[in-house]
């Protein structure tokens, strides 16, 4: 009844099946693996967020050149509580356009702190929204406060994707907060992440910490499981057609086989002489 499979088309076609599956299914377990990155950094912002504060200074490994960033931190440290005190240096401060907040675009000012050691941390101090005239124009924000003062935050690791540096209104424009790049136009050595302030200065709106969506990927999982499971029975399901068909054709022809055999027999017809 089944012996059709063996034949070199079905063989074909069972071979790539399988391959199929098999690819499936790993791109599910590749999807499960995301999952399980991405609930991993869920837990750790949900801790950070309750955990207390700690100093920078205790995390971070000290830049060593003036024009230079120190090592990133390790990817268990983002998002970590921290405190740092210093001087703000207005100088050199940056601003990160193209920021969404709320689903309005606007810019993250980013300033450094210069600690008492002469090294600095760029902070983070929040959101405003351009200028009149769009969503690229410069914004107006608040300036830092002078003197010695103490900010709390987390620690941010640096963006990847270098972006090109230019210099509007006194600020330094980017689009990305690349803390290897920002240091080269540092007069000070520079910590290898930056601080995202918790609570922001009058004029600012803080910056959320978005949690990643896990659960898009544990969906795509049991989507790639299932349609290896869904390739598997179209198989079984065209298999089992296709022998019900043979076992149909056989039937027929042994119902016709009998009847013929069942007919009597015509007599021949005689000849006779004239």
């Amino acid at each position: 009844m089944y012996r059709f499979l063996l034949t070199p088309r079905w063989l074909a076609a069972a071979a790539l099946t399988v391959a199929a599956a098999v690819v499936m299914v790993f791109l599910g377990n590749w999807q499960l693996h995301r999952y399980q990155e991405r609930s991993a950094i869920n837990e750790r912002i949900d801790a950070a967020a309750a955990a207390a504060p700690v100093p920078l200074v205790s995390l971070l490994a000290t830049p060593a050149a003036a024009g230079t960033a120190g090592p990133a931190p390790a990817e268990g440290l983002a998002w970590t509580k921290v405190t740092v005190t210093g001087r703000y240096d207005p100088t050199h401060e940056i601003q990160a356009r193209g920021r969404t907040v709320d689903g309005a675009v606007g810019f993250e000012i980013v300033t450094p702190l210069v600690l008492a050691d002469g090294t600095a941390v760029l902070v983070d101090r929040g959101w405003v929204p351009p200028a009149e005239g769009g969503a690229i124009a410069a914004p107006v924000a608040p300036p830092p406060p002078t003197g010695t003062v103490t900010v709390e935050g987390q620690i941010h690791r640096s963006e990847s994707r270098p972006a090109p540096l230019e210099r509007r209104d006194g600020r330094i424009d980017t689009r990305r907060i690349s803390v290897p790049r920002l240091a080269t136009e540092m007069p000070y050595p520079l910590y290898g992440a930056y601080v995202l302030v918790t609570s922001p200065d009058p004029g600012f709106q803080r910056v959320p910490i978005a949690h990643q969506d896990a659960w898009q990927n544990g969906g795509y999982a049991v989507q790639w499981w299932l349609f290896a499971l869904m390739a598997l029975l179209a198989y079984g399901w065209q298999a089992r057609r296709e022998a019900r068909g043979d076992d149909a054709t056989a039937h027929r022809d042994r119902l016709a086989e009998a009847d013929r055999a069942a007919q009597p027999a015509v007599p021949a017809a005689r000849h006779h002489p004239d």
